[in-house]
This record gives C-alpha cells, structure tokens and sequence, in this order.
C-alpha cells in the first residue's frame, strides 16, 4: 500500500480525490491537510463520506509520504512546495495550473510532466512529478488531438463548451451562487481562457499549421460536467474520422467513441470521455463530454498515478455514471 497525503482536501475536486483515494485497492490516505479546517472531521465537510474515513483534517505534513496530491487554487502549489522539503522518492500530482505549461514544468528540482495520458502515457509512466490539466482542457483537446495527431487541423478551430458550477470552486460569487445559476446560462472569457495555453502547447507540438482556437467558455446551470462542441474543416468522409478517432483511442480504457448523439448524464461520476462525430459539408462536429471533477480532475491524478506505479490504467476507476 502506498501512502497518500492530500493538500488542501475541502473543496470540490479534494472531497472527490478523497473518495477515490479510500476506495482504491492500493492506497492508504495518510493525512488531508487544511489550514482552515484542523482536527475537524472529514465527513463534516464531506458528508458523502460518513462511515468511509474517521480521519480528521490536520494542519500538519508527513513529508515522507509516498503519493502527494495538491488541490489548492491556482497560484498555491508552488508557494506550498517551497514551505516544505518532501522525500525524494514522493511522487506529487499537482492539479492547479501552476506547472502545466512547458516554461513552468521545472520547480526546485521537480520536472513536472503533463498528465494527459491520451496523449504521452509513455511519458507519465517514467515521471515523478506531474501537472495533471485542466478540465476544459481535457474536454478539448480529446476531442481534437487525433486531427492534430494526423495533422488535419488546417485552419480555424471553433470551439464552444459548458461547465457546471462545481468548476468554480466552492466559494460563493455572483455567478456561480444558486440565485444566479439557475435557470440562466452566460459565457466568460471569451476566446482568452486560461486553458488555452496547455491546449495549444498540446495540439501545436503534433500539427504544424498552429490553427486558431476560438474558444467560448459559458457556465451552465447544472452542477457537474463540460459538453463541448468543435468544429473544423476536414476534408475526409465521416466514416474516415470515425476510424482515424477509433484507431486513435483502441487503446484507452476511458475515452470513447459513440455512433450515436451522447448527452452529459452519461459521463457523471465516472472518468470516462465519451465522443461523437458529425459531418456537415466541409465541416466536422466534435462534440466531448466528461465529469470536470473526476476525468477533468481527481480521476485523471488517479489515472496518472496508476500509470506511474506501472499498476492497471482503470484501478479505482471503475466507477458507475449518474444517469437518472
């Protein structure tokens, strides 16, 4: 068993690391750590997890720990890491955006590596330190990265996608309190997310051409997931793209390609990403939904940490989708 500390373990995506970390065969939750939350319960925050942990938080580290996750808000992780000195042999999975893009990757001696295993498993596997990505980015870039893989992605992307008010974080703001959620949709940063680094050092490292993205993030009015649509231009038939992505992903377990429309219910609570294909005159449709919590975050660190340890890609992540 390996041990595992969590940094910053009370928001979204901590209270799900958590849950996934408890119910993996091969991990034993050392410590959750939270400055603001020390000596209370776990399951006092996160009530789904009554009678799964009796651990507390605690405002203090076990730097010899073997497995270190960091869910802290961007911009935190690295002043973390400069507070404390970990063992050598601690692997960290960072899921902020603090070392994901390439001049970032290197910290007081820790490489990080971009954990999109879809991408460069072979990569992951021989890490020690990982930026696990962003959940639009995520959503994304499984949807283009066989175009860019073939260097098909000649010319403009345009991309559209939703996100749940989970994706926001915790805290309370105008725009994700329920009052304004509700029954109401509205786009943020468009065309200048943050995630737009990661996707294009990505998709620009295998297609040449470095197509425009045009990117319009918009918040919905649910609670979890992303359903993102893009589309290019793509000169093959439909069948042509539907076997180029299916040669593409044979080989990974949580990202599918379906033959009919898919919906985001379908995706809730599990890792998996699931993809559908349509072609309108010159244009193909890429249409990606995934859970931003689980595939777009603590899934994906899991994910990343079973290729590390050279364990099953799929252990502790076999979970089942919420669909009614």
């Amino acid at each position: 068993m390996k041990s595992v500390g969590i940094i910053g373990g009370s928001g979204y995506t901590g209270g799900e690391l958590i849950r996934l970390v408890v119910h993996h065969p091969a991990l034993a939750l050392d410590f959750v750590y939270s400055s603001t939350r020390p000596d209370t319960p776990i399951y006092d925050t996160h009530q789904d997890l009554l009678g799964t942990t009796k651990l507390d938080f605690t405002d203090k580290v076990n730097e010899n720990v073997d497995v270190l996750f960091l869910c802290l808000g961007h911009g935190n992780s690295s002043s973390f890491l400069e507070q404390y000195r970990f063992s050598d042999s601690t692997i960290i999975i960072d899921l902020s955006n603090d070392f994901r893009l390439q001049a970032d990757a290197e910290f007081q001696g820790h490489s990080f590596v971009y954990g999109l295993p879809e991408f460069q498993r072979e990569k992951i596997e021989k890490a020690k330190a990982i930026a696990n990505p962003g959940c639009f980015a995520t959503a994304i870039q499984l949807a283009l990265l066989p175009l860019a893989e073939k260097k098909q992605l000649q010319s403009v992307v345009h991309v559209n996608a939703i996100t749940g008010s989970t994706g926001a974080g915790v805290g309370l703001s105008p725009t994700s309190h329920f009052s304004w959620r509700n029954n109401n949709i509205s786009w943020y940063k468009p065309f200048t997310h943050q995630h737009l680094g990661e996707i294009g050092e990505t998709l620009y490292s295998l297609n040449d051409n470095n197509p425009e993205i045009l990117f319009l993030p918009q918040r919905g009015d649910f609670t979890r997931g992303i359903f993102a649509t893009a589309y290019t231009p793509y000169s093959g038939s439909l069948e042509d793209a539907k076997a180029l992505y299916r040669d593409f992903y044979k080989e990974d377990p949580f990202t599918h390609v379906s033959e009919k429309e898919i919906a985001l219910k379908l995706v809730l609570n599990t890792n998996n990403c699931f993809l559908h294909l349509h072609k309108h005159k010159e244009q193909l449709l890429i249409t990606s939904v995934i859970d931003n919590l689980i595939k777009g975050a603590s899934g994906q660190a899991i994910q990343n940490l079973n290729h590390m340890m050279g364990w099953e890609e799929t252990l502790g992540l076999t979970l089942k989708p919420n669909i009614f």
